[in-house]
C-alpha cells in the first residue's frame, strides 16, 4: 500500500499528520520528508499520527530522525502518536522509543504542546 498522508493544522497551529500505509526507502519517505519539512518551515509543533502505519524499514526510520533532528534545529519538535504494535517495537529494537517522544493518542500528544507552550 502507497503511503496516504493526511495533514491538518488545528486552530492553535499543532499539525497533525496522519500517515496511513507504509514508511519505506523510496517515493514514500521523499514525499513523507518534503511534506514535513515544508510544514516545519511554517509551524513547529507536528504530531506524526501513525496509527495506520502497517511497516517501516530502514529507510522509514532514517527519514524519521532526520525530520526529528530538522525540526530540532528549527526549535521544534515532532512528536510521534499512536503508533501500531508493530511500529512500537521496532522503534523499541532500534532504540529510537529513547529519542522520540511517543503518546498513545493523538489527544496526549497535541496536550504535550500545549503544556510546553504554557510554562
Amino acid at each position: 500500500m502507497q503511503l496516504k498522508i493526511n495533514v491538518r493544522t488545528l486552530h492553535d497551529g499543532i499539525v497533525v499528520v496522519d500517515c496511513a500505509g507504509r514508511i519505506v526507502f523510496g517515493e514514500e519517505t521523499a514525499e513523507l520528508r518534503d511534506r514535513i519539512k515544508g510544514l516545519l518551515s511554517k509551524d513547529s509543533r507536528i504530531v506524526l499520527n501513525l496509527a495506520d502505519v502497517t511497516y517501516i524499514d530502514s529507510g522509514g526510520l532514517g527519514t524519521l530522525v532526520s525530520l526529528y533532528i530538522t525540526a530540532q534545529n528549527l526549535d521544534g519538535a515532532v512528536k510521534l502518536a499512536r503508533l501500531t504494535q508493530r511500529v512500537g517495537d521496532l522503534l523499541q529494537i532500534t532504540k529510537l522509543l529513547t529519542v522520540f517522544e511517543v503518546y498513545d493518542s493523538e489527544e496526549k500528544a497535541v496536550e504535550s504542546f500545549r503544556k510546553g507552550a504554557a510554562a
